[in-house]
């Protein structure tokens, strides 16, 4: 269901006030727009408001997105014109992006690479063993004979081209949708629960295909501007973006919420063999992510407190070393005794260390627009758009403001606290 929602301003600091938006910002329009729908990415954000807060700004744009995902900002200011760089260090979304980005490559010669890849596939036995475990879990050996079929066949082809890559995504694109295991909130895979509507792998393949080609020639019957360009690289360095490049960051950091951005893509990456099971994820991703999740910073418990003596949290420290100490106290009342307290330390820390590599990549003038959200875990609630906002004014910023759109958890049905959340774009100035 699609919802527009009057955005709210709220105001924190002496920012200036900023023009509200009507378009929302959660992902669900980009399911219906050319190039954003090759890939169902949960954790984007719309790409009808970046090109309406892009449409909005002035001209000579260079547009920064430090969590790039996969690649939203990117596609949309190539549509509008403007110079992107995106930064993202989650390893298979990154390739993700770089693929999408590859929509101007020929459609006719795509299109016969597709249809190669159908017909080598028709002439590979249908093989099911070699795979993970999750992926025995998840698909019926049929099914997985037949993506076993098309994987074995774009191997074969693979010839390091554009078009060859944009075979893989359309692949990539089917996994779910071709196994009968159910999809939880953000993607996480579901074995033990099975959905009724299930695609035939071939069929969903040359289906994909055929609407990646279509897209590709109309959006390159459109006008558009320079190429973007996404960085397998870590926000809290952006090392590949030039002192002072972009004069305009518009993006969505992870939230302190407690969600895994690495198991999310676990099915894919299970699939094509960069996983073998959930163990090698802290390996393959986490540890390259911002630290929003409990599951990323069990091994440094211990060293919390010393965390939050980092010089870089200064300027929150009186507010968050009490809230850390009761979710270090809540916690113990707990079954799952999960380590709240670490995480939000570590992210607060690790989005701190975000804001100074931005003030160096940030024009002076420049401005950035984040989509954030707050949480409560255990029900004790972090203030997380506030905090944010403080701590870039701390790395060299001039001002903050804070531009509600919704509300979030007032339903309360089977929720794990009362605390009434709520999401929007923090402003930030100067």
């Amino acid at each position: 269901m699609r919802h527009h929602l009057a955005a709210q301003k709220t105001l924190f600091g002496s920012g200036e006030p900023v023009v509200a938006t009507a378009a929302p910002s959660t992902f669900s329009d980009n399911l219906s727009l050319p190039v954003h729908r090759w890939f169902k990415y949960s954790a984007g954000f719309s790409a009808l408001w970046v090109r309406e807060v892009i449409g909005a700004a002035n001209q000579n744009l260079r547009v920064l997105d430090p969590f790039a995902g996969s690649g939203t900002v990117l596609v949309e200011a190539e549509q509008c014109g403007a110079e992107s760089i995106g930064i993202e260090s989650h390893p298979f979304v990154v390739r993700v992006a770089k693929a999408k980005l590859l929509w101007r490559s020929s459609a006719e010669e795509f299109g016969r690479h597709s249809k190669d890849i159908l017909a080598r596939a028709a002439r590979h036995r249908q093989k099911t063993d070699g795979y993970a475990p999750l992926i025995q879990k998840c698909y019926p050996s049929e099914a997985l004979g037949r993506l076993n079929a098309l994987h074995q066949a774009w191997l074969e082809s693979n010839d390091g081209t554009p078009v060859s890559e944009l075979c893989w995504l359309a692949l990539a694109s089917i996994l779910r949708p071709c196994s009968p295991a159910g999809t939880a909130n953000w993607q996480y895979i579901l074995p033990k629960k099975s959905k009724a509507k299930v695609l035939d792998a071939f069929d969903a393949f040359s289906g994909k295909a055929r609407q990646m080609k279509a897209d590709m020639q109309r959006m390159q019957a459109a006008s558009y501007g320079p190429v973007s360009q996404v960085f397998a690289d870590d926000a809290r360095q952006l090392q590949p973006v030039p002192d002072g490049w972009a004069n305009f960051v518009i993006t969505s950091p992870p939230y302190p919420n407690n969600f895994d951005y690495a198991d999310a893509t676990r099915l894919e990456m299970s699939f094509f063999g960069d996983v073998k099971g959930w163990g090698d994820l802290q390996e393959s991703v986490r540890k390259h992510l911002i630290r929003s999740c409990t599951q990323h910073v069990s091994p440094i418990v211990a060293e919390t407190s010393a965390i939050l003596a980092r010089p870089e949290l200064e300027p929150i420290r009186e507010e968050i070393v009490p809230i850390c100490l009761k979710l270090e106290h809540e916690r113990l009342s707990h079954g799952g005794k999960k380590n709240y307290h670490t995480m939000i330390a570590a992210y607060f820390s690790d989005m701190a260390k975000t804001w100074i590599a931005l003030r160096r990549a940030v024009a002076p003038g420049g401005r950035a627009v984040f989509v954030i959200g707050d949480s409560a875990p255990y029900g004790i609630h972090v203030p997380a758009e506030r905090w944010l906002g403080q701590l870039a004014v701390a790395a060299g910023f001039r001002s903050f403001s804070f531009e509600k759109t919704r509300d979030r958890n007032i339903k309360w049905k089977n929720r794990k606290h009362r605390v009434p959340l709520h999401e929007g774009r923090l402003w930030v100035d100067g």
